[in-house]
């Protein structure tokens, strides 16, 4: 069974940090592209941020120069490290597994086959 926890979604002022974490298991996480999507209240779910298994990353031009995607593979882990944090990041945050069969770019829900519960971030001005 394929499970995907997040962590580290927070109430954080603008400007400031998060990291947030995705742990995966039950299946070879070395093998997947991983991914980050928000969504917004009355907003529907948006691509942030993508890491194939050689580490190539893929953002999106609203976070691109303030947020880093990585992964351990050691660990099963993918990470969002989010810098300068804007109002406008205000989201549920969604870690998710690129299905194995997408020619695409996985930048789009529906290249991924699991998703986590999702992990609040909030931003304040």
């Amino acid at each position: 069974q394929v499970q995907l926890v997040e962590s580290g979604g927070e109430l954080v002022q603008a400007g400031g940090s998060l990291r947030l974490s995705c742990a995966v298991s039950g299946l070879t996480f070395s093998s997947y592209a991983m991914g980050w999507f928000r969504q917004a209240p009355g907003k529907e779910r948006e691509f942030v941020a993508r890491i194939r298994w050689g580490a190539v990353t893929v953002y999106a031009d609203s976070v691109k120069g303030r947020f880093t995607i990585s992964r351990d593979n050691a660990k099963n882990t993918v990470y969002l490290q989010m810098n300068s944090l804007k109002p406008e990041d205000t989201a549920v945050y969604y870690c998710a597994v690129g299905s194995k069969y997408s020619s695409g770019n996985y930048a789009r829900p529906s290249e991924y086959d699991y998703w986590g519960q999702g992990t609040q971030v909030t931003v304040s001005s």
